[in-house]
């Protein structure tokens, strides 16, 4: 008989077979790690209410983190006890979410887009095209497959998507021509590396035994691979994955200052603008629902912020009277602010 796996370890397993995104496993494991260093390194099966209340009213006040962190840290204890541990105390139930705070997106107009991406280089810039044209998630982006791209029917397979979703957008008639260029060169790079053993594409979940040899295929490189090689700590072999995050969201942060936005501009931003530039043209709230993959249309629905001038479309008085030609002076008094020369 098998030893029983040690804690993280056993995270890792339950989460997979969950099919939790890598990305989620990883952060649970993070809060997981730090919740146990904060209890003095006592197993989480000796802890209860206290030390869990404890640990997230730390955060909030001392680390002073978001509602939205201090919210992923709870929903990883969840999983820790109720998946991980099996056990569903009464307290657990007590334990309260943080009430997070709904900001407005940040949206650019679209010169703002044009001007943020005319200095950007390739193929960050081309990154930056599929966000706004297609409405994409940066990872939803550099997580695309060739096979994923469908120039005939111009549209978008977005694998596996925010909340284990696939689903279909657009692929504007505008990039087709940048992305044929692209996929040419990224061609010669995939035959490149097959010459010199080094191919092989990793495949999602089970394909690796299912089709032992698909990783050589032109269907699975991603669109935008990665500049090195890595070695798989598995297999052994050496691949190519996609372009890390970090390389497209620097290069966006240095095109706002380069252009001296104003605006607190990020590769997300390019999606905020694509739902409120498509609102705006008139399609439904429905159809963006749907292109962008948010399970509630309230969700959506903040993208209506900026639809209409002054937020629900009236007037300000000012914008009634400015015409009138009326010469205006602020009276002299001790309370008022003199108008500046």
């Amino acid at each position: 008989m098998a030893p029983p796996l040690k804690l993280i370890p056993q995270v890792r397993q339950v989460a997979r077979l969950l099919h939790y995104s890598r990305r989620t496993e990883e952060a649970y494991v993070r809060w997981i790690q730090r919740f146990i260093r904060f209890s003095g390194t006592r197993h989480p099966s000796e802890l209860a209410e206290p030390e869990v209340t404890c640990f997230l009213s730390h955060l909030a006040v001392e680390r002073r983190v978001s509602a939205a962190t201090q919210n992923q840290a709870h929903a990883a204890l969840l999983f820790l006890y109720r998946r991980v541990l099996g056990r569903e105390p009464a307290w657990l139930n007590r334990l309260v979410r943080a009430r997070g705070v709904v900001r407005l997106p940040v949206v650019l107009s679209a010169r703002e887009v044009v001007a943020v991406n005319g200095t950007m280089s390739w193929p960050g810039r081309l990154v930056a095209m599929l966000m706004y044209g297609s409405g994409l998630r940066l990872l939803e982006t550099l997580t695309l497959r060739v096979k994923d791209l469908d120039f005939s029917g111009r549209q978008i397979t977005v694998r596996r998507g925010k909340g284990g979703k696939d689903r279909i957008t657009m692929l504007p008639d505008g990039l087709v021509g940048p992305l044929h260029r692209h996929l040419a060169a990224v061609r010669a790079v995939h035959q490149r590396d097959l010459a010199r053993g080094l191919g092989r594409v990793a495949l999602p979940e089970a394909l690796t035994r299912k089709l032992p040899g698909a990783g050589r295929d032109w269907v699975w490189p991603y669109v935008f691979p990665a500049t090195r090689v890595y070695r798989d700590s598995g297999s052994g072999e050496w691949r190519r994955h996609h372009l890390h995050e970090s390389v497209v969201q620097r290069a966006v942060r240095e095109a706002v200052t380069r252009i001296g936005l104003t605006k607190r501009a990020t590769c997300h931003s390019f999606r905020h603008s694509f739902a409120t530039h498509f609102l705006r043209d008139g399609h439904d709230i429905r159809t963006v629902q749907e292109l962008l993959g948010h399970r509630d249309v309230s969700t959506t629905m903040i993208y209506t912020h900026v639809l209409n001038r002054g937020g629900l479309g009236v007037r300000s008085p000012w914008d009634r009277v400015q015409h009138l030609g009326t010469d205006w002076r602020f009276p002299q008094g001790g309370d008022n602010v003199e108008e500046p020369h």
